[in-house]
């Protein structure tokens, strides 16, 4: 399940420096096991990661945060 505004808003910067580098070696590893032949468990699981990461760099900067 991707990661809602509201629910990203209520982290605190560490959290979402955290859930950002989660979500980074998350999308690391479906990309290892499509790019190795295997099939992902849900085929949108890696444009849900990507969009979940969108949403969190777009809020952490809107905040001034660093990555």
């Amino acid at each position: 399940m991707s990661l809602k505004a509201r629910e990203i808003r209520e982290l605190t910067p560490e959290e979402r420096r955290k859930k950002l580098k989660e979500l980074r070696e998350e999308l690391m590893h479906e990309r290892g096991v499509a790019a190795m032949g295997g099939s992902p468990p849900s085929p949108g699981k890696i444009r849900q990661i990507r969009v979940s990461i969108a949403r969190l760099l777009t809020i952490m900067r809107e905040e001034g945060e660093k990555k």
